[in-house]
């Protein structure tokens, strides 16, 4: 626990970065796992599926021990329940990353022509989306340095709002990658058609639990 204490210390975001790091490699799986669906490779999809929920899994250890050992009496800048709001969300994404891999092993899929473009596009968009809610978790330092004020402050005020541009874009991808699964319906079985759409739905999420976790930060700023 003294290791705990130590870096809760020097800085009560440092676990959180770290945990938020470990979301990040589970994120940045997706592309890799659907590079293996496109192939046809279903056995690495398999593999990198398992990969994932194990990122995911350490995730979830540096998420409890984050909450088992903050302490009460710690003085800490922000509200400690803030802090805990913040961890979950990150954990959300990690979860909703993991809930894709577990749906591509569900049957063999395929990614269609005629939403392979849109898709490629749907994805790197949530993970942009994710990659600039991480920025403002790495500020968490400065903002400590600068009293959650000055032009630090600015600067995450500045990232929210890229955050949540890039998930309003990811709305947009969305719609049109629908349109386009819904004219590819007669292609495709009734089973495979909901696991499609269960998967843009767990992808959504990623770029909007980010925006949610950004505008939490936010919400923490005006607080203080």
């Amino acid at each position: 626990m003294r290791s705990f204490l130590n870096l809760f210390g020097r800085s009560p975001f440092a676990l959180l970065q770290t945990h938020m790091e470990n979301v990040a490699r589970c994120v940045h799986m997706l592309p890799e796992i659907f590079e293996a669906l496109e192939k046809n490779d279903y056995s690495q999809v398999e593999k990198l599926a398992e990969q994932i929920s194990e990122l995911e899994h350490q995730a979830d250890i540096t998420k409890n021990d984050i909450r088992n050992h903050l302490p009460r009496s710690l003085f800490l800048p922000i509200d400690r329940g803030y802090l805990l709001e913040i961890l979950s969300m990150q954990d959300n994404i990690a979860d909703s990353v993991e809930d894709i891999a577990v749906l591509l092993t569900l049957k063999p899929i395929e990614l269609l022509d005629i939403f392979r473009d849109d898709f490629k596009i749907f994805m790197k968009k949530n993970i942009e989306a994710f990659d600039e809610a991480q920025k403002i978790i790495q500020e968490m330092h400065e903002l400590v340095e600068s009293s959650f004020g000055g032009l630090e402050a600015e600067k995450v005020k500045e990232l929210v709002d890229k955050v949540a541009y890039k998930e309003h874009e990811v709305d947009l991808v969305q719609r049109k990658l629908l349109k386009s699964l819904f004219k590819a319906e007669d292609q495709m079985t009734y089973s495979t058609f909901q696991l499609w759409q269960r998967i843009f739905e767990s992808m959504a999420s990623v770029s909007n639990l980010s925006e949610k976790l950004a505008n939490r930060v936010r919400m923490t700023l005006e607080v203080k």
